[in-house]
């Protein structure tokens, strides 16, 4: 049962704060919003995933989209909404409330466009990895993981199996510094030689602690 708070994450703000600490701030605690065309292309990608038209079975696996996972352990408190879930019938695998037979999980992530100097994104990695142990802690699984990049129509193998700790590290990291942010509620300033041209947000970074209002501004400067 997920028990939600103000210190809870949602797996898919992780990579905002890692792409921009700033960013996930303007979205997480002054609640702004601006789309670009990459934004607009991955959120096409993503209703297209999540319409249940992905979900199937025969008799070998059962593919489930949009499935809701959480880990309330705290050194986690995590959850999130995965894009694919394939449980595998597998004699050597786990029970799956609600399923019968044994199965092992692989858990696949869709992305618009994969690194061009190696397979796969890093913070890509790093949403998966809370994905997978958020489907580890329900199930008791040893889920497999996977990003399947659109843009070359392939899936990439995460290997979560030989670099736990070094994912798991970086990911306890991320969430001790979100969690301090929500707990001051500032907004962080921006990082010295970010690079802000592909960032939807771009419009709206600017230095505020509070939502940010026309009216306000209007008064401001007859002053």
């Amino acid at each position: 049962m997920i028990d939600i708070n103000e210190t809870t994450i949602n797996i898919r703000t992780i990579q905002h704060y890692m792409y921009c600490p700033r960013r996930w701030g303007l979205l997480e605690i002054n609640n702004d919003w601006k789309e670009n065309a990459f934004v607009v292309k991955a959120d096409i990608m993503h209703k297209r995933v999540h319409d249940g038209s992905h979900d199937f079975l025969n008799k070998k696996k059962i593919v489930k989209s949009s499935i809701t996972l959480y880990n309330d352990l705290p050194e986690y408190d995590l959850f999130g909404i995965t894009d694919c879930i394939e449980f595998i019938k597998d004699k050597n695998g786990i029970e799956i409330q609600g399923l019968q037979d044994l199965y092992a999980v692989k858990i696949i992530e869709y992305k618009p466009k994969p690194p061009k100097d190696c397979d796969y994104h890093e913070t890509d990695a790093i949403q998966v990895f809370a994905q997978k142990l958020c489907a580890d802690y329900i199930w008791g699984s040893n889920a497999e993981c996977f990003i399947y990049y659109s843009d070359i129509k392939r899936r990439i193998s995460l290997p979560f199996d030989s670099m736990f700790e070094y994912y798991d590290k970086i990911l306890k990291k991320l969430l001790g510094e979100m969690r301090e942010i929500i707990k001051k509620h500032q907004i962080p300033i921006r990082k010295k030689g970010q690079k802000c041209m592909g960032c939807s947000m771009k419009d709206v970074c600017f230095y505020k602690d509070s939502a940010y209002s026309v009216k306000n501004e209007i008064y401001k400067n007859m002053l």
